[in-house]
């Protein structure tokens, strides 16, 4: 047990709902840091936005952190862990679905270039425009 969750970490029931939908260790190789730490500097990272590197290391070395982030992206661990929480929260009426579509916009999103858009980057401040004067 977690004796202080920090603000943004796993609370002890949100920890007991995932950790069973959580890769197992087959035995080879070396044992895999708590799955726990490393989710909350996941959590962390992508809370702050910071770079990886800059992960507390309460959680971790960050590369742990990363690879494990990245490692559960590709075999589709972090989808799993999504649909399920969504699901059960769903199932007990805690999730308010709401759709929410932009009307369209009478306004152009770009426009085509005007008479400002000119490139002057050939012209230099002291050099006047326009051809040479005889």
């Amino acid at each position: 047990m977690n004796p202080a969750v920090c603000r943004g970490e796993l609370t002890e029931t949100a920890w007991e709902r995932i950790a069973p939908l959580l890769p197992r260790t087959d035995g080879r190789g070396r044992p895999w840091r708590d799955h726990r730490q490393v989710i909350n500097g996941v959590l962390w990272r992508l809370r702050t936005g910071t770079p990886w590197r800059d992960v507390p290391v309460r959680y971790g070395p960050w590369q742990t952190i990363y690879e494990r982030f990245a490692r559960w992206e590709t075999d589709g661990t972090w989808a799993k862990l999504l649909e399920h929480v969504q699901v059960h929260q769903d199932a007990a009426g805690t999730v308010k679905w709401t759709i929410s579509v932009a009307p369209p916009s009478p306004a152009r999103t770009s426009m085509p270039p005007g008479p400002c858009s000119k490139d002057t980057s050939s012209t230099s401040p002291d050099r006047p425009r326009g051809p040479p004067r005889p």
